[in-house]
């Protein structure tokens, strides 16, 4: 079976890099082991898979179909300390990367390092200062053309006045034809 151990300590806990970058993923050990594991988790594929050992000598076992040129493991001389160093990073290598020991027939695996690799880094949202308040939030969902400066935006407002314009010159022929109609019924009046 496959056990989180406080025997390991990997950082960082979050990658998040480009196509094409690098990136290294550290595993410290709290005592010597004959050498470190490393896996991978795809959440995509739903595959727990063996990447590569490092022994104590520096002598690499990869796992099938894995790459000797993408990943390479190098440790400190204390035995204590091995990363992982994955280049010519793709999309399809983001996953949750484990380094493991294995202790009396058991693997004891790393807190993990979530690894994203993305074509393009997310842009950062643009934070504003808003008062607190303690009315209801009310949402506002805006299409592009809106830019919202109050309650009285062009938005609003311009087809607002623009039927109002309408409306009136709409009724422009019909008062002209009720003043005509009156006029011509006060001459009826006054003439009898």
């Amino acid at each position: 079976g496959f056990y989180a151990n406080l025997l390991l300590t990997q950082t960082p806990e979050h990658i998040l890099t480009l196509t094409n970058n690098e990136s290294e993923i550290l595993c410290e050990l709290k005592k010597e082991h004959a050498g470190v594991y490393w896996y991978r988790w795809s959440q995509e594929r739903q595959h727990f898979e063996f990447l590569v050992f490092s022994n104590t000598l520096g002598k690499a076992t990869y796992g099938t179909n894995v790459s000797q040129d993408k990943f390479s493991v190098h440790e400190a001389m204390s035995h204590s300390s091995y990363s992982l160093h994955i280049s010519h990073l793709h999309p399809s290598d983001s996953g949750t990367y484990y380094c493991s020991v294995s202790q009396s027939s058991q693997l004891l695996l790393g807190s993990g390092t979530r690894l994203s690799v993305v074509d393009a880094l997310p842009l950062p949202l643009k934070t504003t200062q808003t008062p607190v308040s303690k009315k209801p939030v009310q949402w506002i969902t805006k299409s592009k053309a809106a830019s919202r400066k109050g309650p009285c935006s062009p938005l609003v407002w311009v087809p607002l006045a623009t039927g109002v314009l309408l409306l009136l010159l709409g009724l422009v022929p019909t008062a002209h034809r009720l003043y005509s109609l009156r006029q011509r019924l006060w001459l009826r009046i006054h003439r009898q």
